[in-house]
């Protein structure tokens, strides 16, 4: 099976149509084409449906593109260590990290950084944290920050921040002038939940429930930002990791403990083949000063 092949298909799959990935490609739109008939026989399944000039992905195509990803990140690892190889270990840093950190906190301190290192080229995939624990993994990132627990070995392990979710409350909403706030309090209040897969999606439907109260939730957003945001519009209540939270500090959100706590337990990630890289070891002590300075503002 040719490279080309699959480049074929990934570029179909991505941008929806045969013209517009022979665009991409550089290729003419028949040469497209033919390349994802050779793929379609040679896997002996059919990857499109063509329907009236147009194609649609089977179920077989989805699945063969979560695959053909996974080897373009490997690729792009590749890639990058003969970058490395050519300009030297100290030159790149190659991270990945859960939202709460990757939207606002990190980019924050790498202006820091670049004052010091600015010649360091920094790649930040911003991810969910079973893709980041999956890269650390396969050693394809010097470091990565991601919730826990987890699943797969060959990177080791190490608390990075360990300090619990905060209830985001409206300003003039009554809760928000509470102390500390449980699931008995919120009867009735409309309700902000994170994804139910996530960690603590469901830790927090067990604190409900070891307290007998339904958890009623009435939106459901994967990411901290989209709950504070929703809150900031008066849209409800919910629970936010400690770093959006104090990075986005806004007059008319107020931040409650809740109770019981629901722990937000980051890791950092270090690859067990990763070559060091002092680079990568300086931007996480500025993290980890940054970290600091930002917890000292959490709630007492």
């Amino acid at each position: 099976m040719k490279l080309l092949y699959l480049a074929a298909f990934r570029a179909v799959m991505l941008t929806g149509t045969v013209s517009a990935a022979a665009e991409v490609l550089g290729r003419s739109q028949p040469a497209v084409s033919r390349l994802l008939d050779k793929l379609e026989a040679e896997l002996g399944a059919k990857l499109f449906e063509r329907r009236r000039g147009l194609v649609v992905p089977t179920r077989t195509a989805q699945l063969l593109l979560d695959e053909v990803e996974r080897a373009y990140v490997s690729l792009e690892s590749l890639k990058t260590f003969a970058s490395r190889v050519a300009e030297g270990e100290s030159s790149r840093i190659s991270a990945a990290v859960l939202p709460a950190l990757g939207l606002n906190f990190i980019p924050a301190t790498l202006a820091a950084f670049a004052r010091e290192w600015p010649k360091t080229r920094v790649l930040l995939n911003v991810q969910m944290s079973v893709q980041v624990e999956e890269w650390a993994a396969a050693q394809q990132v010097d470091f990565g920050l991601a919730e826990m627990p987890f699943k797969r070995s060959g990177f080791r392990t190490e608390i990075f921040s360990d300090q619990p979710y905060l209830l985001a409350v409206p300003r003039d909403h009554p809760l928000a002038q509470r102390s500390q706030v449980g699931p008995s309090d919120v009867r009735g209040v409309p309700f902000i939940v994170g994804s139910s897969f996530t960690a603590m999606g469901q830790l927090l439907a067990q604190a409900f429930r070891t307290c007998g109260v339904p958890l009623e939730a009435q939106y459901e957003a994967p990411l901290s930002m989209t709950v504070y945001e929703l809150v900031k519009q008066g849209v409800g209540i919910g629970l936010v990791d400690p770093y959006t939270a104090l990075k986005q500090l806004d007059s008319r959100v107020q931040l409650v403990r809740f109770v019981p706590t629901i722990p937000f337990n980051v890791a950092l990630l270090r690859p067990e083949s990763r070559p060091a890289n002092p680079a990568a070891d300086a931007l996480l002590d500025f993290l980890a000063s940054e970290r600091d300075r930002l917890m000292s503002g959490f709630p007492g």
